[in-house]
């Protein structure tokens, strides 16, 4: 991975410098031109088990009808973001509990399906590493890491199939509100932003009420969406929140997750075998 991440840095230093690589010969015998590395290839993959998929209620793992509420939502977002301009989105939750990782994890495998789109999913909620244990998975280091520039980010990511590439954690990491502030960080998202040319990022955030972690981390994206659990959170609550949020970043909608009354809502049965 070493040589990887120095081949994309030789490979930045001649974009900036306009500099061009060798020019095929057209002639038998003459050089061919050396391909470009495929970063997103390169990466580590995630081998999801389906087993844990069952268990930790990520439905959308295999498509099909029990999907149909993730691929909507994953529909909107792409209107909503094209319509917009916007590609960087965090996932908020008012309180903990509202089901927010695991509909980033859903949201993973639905936009995984879209295979002409390219989608990068954080885990940013950093005082836990919830999306790594959703998904099973295990890692060596943490976004954290990456946040600070200790770690190449290309050493760290693992992907899942061709095109959705997941940035996870080993653990808690401590002063995540500082990190997450701090100007390093958006540094470092815009330098994976350069290097792997995503159409949509993913944030998956910590509940607004239980730390400082969003409000100095939601200026370096382009919108958020609220989630909120059905017949828990309060309107009062629903309201506190998009009005903090309304001050942070662009609000692209509110979610209502975990309600017990959806039969007919998705159009279960239908186009379906």
């Amino acid at each position: 991975m070493e040589k990887l991440q120095v081949a994309i840095e030789k490979a930045r230093e001649q974009r900036e410098s306009g500099q061009q690589g060798p020019k095929p010969r057209g002639k038998a015998g003459s050089k061919a031109p050396t391909p470009a590395i495929d970063v997103w290839q390169s990466a580590a993959t995630a081998d999801i088990k389906p087993r844990v998929a069952r268990k930790n209620r990520l439905t959308s793992f295999n498509g099909g009808r029990e999907a149909g509420p993730y691929d909507m939502l994953r529909s909107r977002i792409l209107q909503q973001a094209e319509s917009n301009g916007w590609k960087r989105i965090a996932l908020v939750s008012s309180h903990s509990g509202c089901g927010k990782t695991t509909t980033a994890a859903n949201l993973a495998f639905s936009f995984g399906r879209q295979q002409d789109l390219k989608t990068m999913l954080f885990d940013l909620d950093l005082r836990r590493a919830g999306l790594a244990k959703m998904l099973g998975l295990t890692c060596a280091h943490n976004m954290g890491d990456v946040l600070k520039g200790e770690i190449a980010f290309s050493d760290h990511a693992i992907r899942y199939g061709s095109n959705v590439m997941l940035g996870l954690n080993d653990g808690p990491i401590k002063n995540s509100s500082e990190l997450l502030q701090s100007q390093r960080t958006l540094e470092v998202l815009n330098e994976i932003d350069d290097t792997y040319k995503p159409d949509i990022m993913l944030f998956d955030m910590p509940p607004l009420m239980a730390s400082d972690d969003n409000f100095g981390f939601l200026k370096n994206v382009d919108c958020a969406i609220l989630l909120v659990e059905a017949e828990k959170t309060t309107v009062d609550e629903i309201d506190v929140a998009e009005r903090q949020l309304a001050e942070l970043t662009n609000v692209m909608g509110v979610v209502l997750n975990k309600s017990r009354y959806t039969d007919g809502a998705y159009g279960y049965g239908y186009g379906y075998d």
